[in-house]
């Protein structure tokens, strides 16, 4: 069964209105918005969803969403929304849990370890909630908690200053000098 292509009809006023949307998402930026108005200003010119993919350099199939979307919902549905993403793994009540074990220590988790590291925090969530997560997503999920990641600095603990400014001002430059032989 063959589908006709969709044309669209617009009222001059609205045509007028569109146009003056699309140069002031030019101006502020907003250059898949602008795309979108005139994929719609194009249709209503009698031009179809293959020759306006081909002039906007977008895929055919967006185009045709596009318009679609235009008819519709209006122009609404042309401007950059929110868009949902993936449902969070976690839920409320998880990540308060969470954030207790996390305050209450490694060590009284049953760790070692007296620090919480982001393998130790993904070991945690798949025991506790059967949901495993990569240590870099774990990092971005203690960050939206209010964690902060710190970094332990190496130095030891009971260096003499004195040591070692003289081992950085003066032996270690003259360790670096030597030739090779």
């Amino acid at each position: 069964m063959p589908t006709h292509p969709i044309i669209i009809k617009l009222h001059a006023k609205t045509r007028m209105k569109l146009l003056n949307l699309k140069k002031e998402a030019e101006k502020c930026g907003e250059a898949k918005v602008a795309k979108r108005i005139h994929a719609v200003l194009l249709n209503n010119e009698n031009y179809t969803s293959p020759t306006i993919a081909k002039l906007l350099h977008a895929p055919r199939s967006k185009v045709s969403y596009w318009l679609k979307n235009y008819e519709a919902h209006g122009y609404e549905s042309l401007l950059e929304g929110h868009r949902s993403g993936r449902p969070p793994s976690l839920n409320e009540e998880q990540k308060i849990e969470l954030e207790d074990i996390i305050d209450s220590g490694p060590i009284a988790y049953g760790f070692t370890s007296g620090v919480w590291t982001s393998i130790m925090i993904s070991d945690v969530v798949s025991e506790e909630f059967g949901i495993h997560f990569h240590p870099g997503h774990t990092r971005k999920i203690l960050k939206q908690l209010g964690y902060s990641m710190q970094k332990p600095k190496r130095v030891l603990a009971r260096a003499d200053e004195e040591q070692k400014m003289k081992w950085k001002r003066y032996i270690y430059p003259n360790i670096k000098k030597k030739p090779k032989i």
